[in-house]
């Protein structure tokens, strides 16, 4: 007889303890039925045990519960119990319950090192762009705001729900997107994505089908982003960056782009706020050619020198899709991001979505429609913006003091700042601070494969850190690990 997982039974009785999933291979021998079940039991326990699925600690089910799920008598199971106490598998306190006792795990030789010289350290610290300050997640409001949400859903909530995403997540978005960014957002052209990334393959996946073959990019940007572009079966060209941004005007350089991917309000990596004059010639390109531009407004929120820049989408709904995340301002774990369509994608775009059934999670939904409606959020990005603020004030300071042959670039907003280096002095930085336990990212990571090393914009404007440069986000490390990483940083800096 083989006895496969102990389910919760049906016969009225109180349910209460663990399931727990015991191969009982026939009676052994014994004086009666009883001592044979006993002993098919202590077997299986020890077996469990011996094999890893029970490890030390593991409660067990209670006598009056494993007996029921098992059919047996409960006297048979105390005794199994008593017994493998004894034998010091098992131990047994009052108000504890019974538990697999700790038991020594046998030895295994470390692995040796690898024979080398030296050996390089694992980061201590992380100056990486792209993340904010985990540790300065707003738990509590978040818990509040989940609890509110949960206890006024409505029971269809918790089906799968639509592939555009909650209409009260998209109603709220759509009043803080038009009053703090300035975007035209009615809930009915917002699809909310699990990530940003997520957003653009579906769009990827939309223009394709479209006939669009080629979609520039900006020549310094994230490689994940032309990537999934380009396994959607588009061209990426670059689009050069300079001190002004992107340069708009050459857009129509090539016939066979119908869409561009920027970063208007802060570009990444480099820092620049697009120029108002390239702003408006990206928007003429779009209007003249029936293009489309992807705004990345990846951390529009955090302007330090003034109120941010608006969104690039304000000029023109119908040629703009606007992307926004809450990876930066909230936690990328969230996975929640949004788009706000032109009307004639939001039916391909949702159709593009529903195909491959990826939808947020709708509780998370909830939470952030209440925590945005309740002014939570507002809150919390202000906290976090003079956080960041002072990040920043610090970082400058400290390479005026320790490094002040450096410039630094790209300070008046965003989670980032660029460190300008001296010509062919990139790499040796980079791994000099790989050898302090530093982790940064030099510029040239960030460029595209077809650009330059160092673009020249009109009247040679050249774009900042587009030569030898860090990209450091001082965003990244906790308050705890902020000045070692700071120090660690000055040290390695030429």
């Amino acid at each position: 007889m083989t006895e496969s997982w102990a389910n919760q039974h049906l016969s009225g009785e109180p349910i209460s303890g663990a399931d727990l999933h015991l191969e009982l291979h026939g009676l052994a021998p014994g004086p009666g039925p009883r001592a044979g079940l006993r002993a098919g039991l202590m077997d299986a326990l020890r077996e469990a045990v011996r094999t890893g699925r029970l490890v030390p600690g593991t409660r067990l089910p209670s006598s009056r519960s494993l007996a029921a799920d098992l059919g047996i008598a409960r006297n048979t199971v105390a005794d199994a119990y008593a017994e493998l106490v004894a034998e010091g598998w098992l131990t047994a306190q009052r108000g504890s319950g019974t538990r697999v006792a700790a038991r020594a795990e046998p030895r295994r030789p470390a692995p040796a090192p690898p024979r080398t010289r030296t050996t390089r350290r694992r980061p201590t610290y992380s100056l990486l762009p792209g993340s904010p300050d985990l540790a300065g997640f707003p738990r509590a409001q978040w818990l509040a705001a989940a609890r509110r949400a949960l206890m006024t859903a409505p029971y269809e909530a918790f089906e799968l729900g639509e592939a555009r995403g909650r209409v009260e997540l998209r109603t709220a978005l759509a009043d803080y997107l038009a009053r703090a960014r300035g975007v035209y957002a009615d809930p009915g052209r917002i699809v909310i994505c699990s990530g940003a990334v997520h957003g653009l393959m579906l769009l990827g996946t939309v223009l394709r089908a479209r006939g669009v073959r080629a979609l520039a990019v900006e020549s310094y940007g994230l490689d994940m982003h032309r990537n999934l572009l380009v396994r959607a079966g588009l061209r990426t060209p670059a689009l050069p960056v300079d001190g002004h941004g992107a340069r708009t005007g050459e857009l129509a350089d090539d016939p066979e782009v119908g869409a561009v991917l920027m970063t208007p309000a802060h570009q990444f990596p480099t820092g620049m706020a697009l120029h108002p004059d390239r702003r408006a010639a990206a928007v003429d390109w779009a209007r003249a050619t029936d293009g489309l531009i992807l705004e990345d407004d990846y951390d529009g929120e955090f302007r330090f020198d003034r109120q941010p820049v608006g969104a690039l989408q304000g000029l023109d709904p119908e040629r703009v899709v606007y992307l926004g995340t809450a990876s930066k301002s909230l936690a990328p774990g969230l996975r929640l991001a949004w788009m706000v369509l032109p009307d004639e994608l939001v039916g391909e775009v949702t159709a593009a979505k529903g195909a491959v059934d990826w939808v947020s999670s709708t509780l998370d939904q909830l939470t952030l429609a209440e925590f945005i409606a309740s002014g939570a959020y507002d809150r919390h990005v202000r906290s976090m913006r003079l956080r960041y603020r002072r990040r920043r004030d610090q970082l400058v300071s400290a390479l005026a003091e320790r490094a002040p042959d450096v410039r630094v670039t790209g300070i008046a907003a965003g989670l980032h700042a660029v460190v300008e280096l001296p010509p062919g002095t990139e790499r040796p930085v980079v791994e000099a601070a790989a050898w302090q336990g530093l982790a940064v990212e030099g510029m040239t990571r960030f460029r595209h494969p077809s650009a330059g090393p160092s673009p020249a914009g009109s009247g040679g404007t050249a774009a900042p850190g587009a030569s030898d440069a860090l990209v450091v986000g001082y965003a990244t490390p906790p308050d705890s690990a902020w000045a070692g990483a700071l120090d660690a940083l000055c040290r390695v800096l030429p």
